[in-house]
């Protein structure tokens, strides 16, 4: 089976749609979503709706969890928090009601998804982990490969035996060795932050023949910058999108 894996939408409807051309191209049989679906992006409503008609699987991500939990969403910081209470004006109840009963975590092809750190964190980010920390993060889960978000950066993470190693990511197909364990971060969707291009980013797995492979995809940036500003997003939001 092939796999898309999508994190860190964030609102950002046409970067989601370009994305989801790019899987139809690739012949994903399912498509799985790390969370944050929404949050700092100006069109909200449509990616939920998007997610919806095309049965996409989700777990929750800490933007989500910002509009179930008040307390949560205090301690976002500004920007987070101005941006989730412009969100919740634009979400129809329908769709509120389904971000509100995603799950902490999946598991599913024998791979466990979670948005911010396994085994089922949604707040706690997995930056530049020292080997002691991969260490526990492995020994937290059984299943040998483990898909998380909330960096909106790439991240590959190998345990084989007592060994432990790591790489850096671009845009390219990787094999995956059977007898390792995999901790897997696939960029964003909506807001990358990792070092390549500012274009919509995903990973494909195929569990048949052993590949992860990291997507690169251009879209209509122009008009979601125009539409946050319309809308009254911070600034911040459209900055963060172009480089």
């Amino acid at each position: 089976m092939r796999l898309a894996i999508i994190a860190d939408i964030h609102g950002n409807y046409r970067a989601l749609r370009a994305v989801l051309d790019d899987i139809v191209l690739c012949g994903a049989d399912r498509i799985i979503s790390l969370g944050d679906a929404i949050g700092y992006g100006p069109e909200p409503e449509e990616v939920v709706q998007t997610l919806l008609a095309h049965q996409v699987v989700s777990v929750m991500g800490n933007h989500e969890l910002g509009l179930v939990s008040q307390g949560y969403c205090n301690r976002l910081h500004a920007v987070a928090r101005e941006s989730l209470i412009l969100t919740r004006a634009l979400l129809s109840p329908e769709s509120l009601a389904w971000l509100a009963c995603l799950p902490v975590d999946l598991v599913y092809c024998g791979a466990r998804f979670v948005h911010g750190c396994p085994p089922q964190s949604i707040t706690v980010y997995l930056y530049n982990p020292s080997d002691i920390r991969l260490r526990r993060l492995f020994a937290s889960y059984p299943e040998p490969l483990c898909f998380a978000g909330h960096t909106h950066d790439f991240g590959f993470f190998e345990q084989q035996g007592s060994a432990l190693s790591r790489r850096d990511l671009t845009v390219e197909r990787v094999r995956l060795d059977p007898r390792s364990r995999y901790l897997l971060q696939p960029g964003s969707v909506g807001q990358p932050r990792d070092a390549l291009n500012w274009h919509a980013k995903y990973m494909l797995w195929d569990d048949v023949v052993r590949t992860i492979e990291v997507r690169s995809v251009a879209y209509d940036v122009q008009t979601t910058i125009r539409l946050l500003g319309e809308r009254h997003f911070p600034a911040v939001n459209a900055q963060r999108l172009f480089w």
